[in-house]
């Protein structure tokens, strides 16, 4: 049977009016993200399908346009396992984001934006499995299911995969506050 696949729809707050500055070690994972806005309601994940030292420049104008419209964070996320696992990290530690925008073209390999899709709509498996996720390795192995339970309840999909355009991004972050 899925675990922790409780929405929690009926207690989620789109943007509460009593805002919490995240804890001093926020955000506790590194990764390819700016950090806006501490008590912004919304985050930007851009699929990034290059390596490192082959990120094209829109990708990471994508990643400024969400900190610049007013964003938490904003950052590139690569991997449908330990690059999610991070993110959710991140996202966990700060109670104040109620939104997760996620743009740019889908990673062939690795489908990890499909991934964050059956993230949310379907939760993680007993065996730690993003339940229907079609990249090769959508475990979640490092980060307790009451870490993705919450996440899952707190934060909301605005789903723009495939879309790269800055202006429809920041059109995005804004309509979250």
């Amino acid at each position: 049977t899925p675990m922790n696949n409780d929405t929690g729809m009926d207690n989620w707050a789109p943007n509460p009016s009593h805002k919490v500055p995240p804890p001093p070690e926020y955000p506790p994972e590194e990764g390819r993200f700016l950090r806006g806005n501490d008590l912004s309601p919304v985050a930007v994940c851009v699929i990034l399908k290059w390596p490192e030292d082959k990120i094209p420049p829109d990708i990471e104008k994508l990643v400024r346009m969400g900190v610049e419209s007013g964003a938490a964070l904003a950052g590139t996320l690569q991997t449908e396992n330990i690059g999610v696992e991070k993110m959710i990290c991140n996202l966990a530690a700060n109670p104040n984001i109620r939104w997760l925008v996620i743009c740019g073209p889908e990673s062939p390999g690795h489908s990890t934006g499909q991934a964050l899709q059956a993230l949310w709509t379907n939760g993680i498996g007993e065996d730690s499995r993003i339940i229907g996720a079609v990249g090769p390795t959508p475990f979640l192995y490092n980060i307790p299911g009451e870490a993705i339970a919450r996440v899952r309840q707190q934060i909301r999909l605005v789903d723009l995969l495939n879309e790269g355009d800055p202006a429809l991004i920041r059109e995005a972050v804004w309509s979250c506050y």
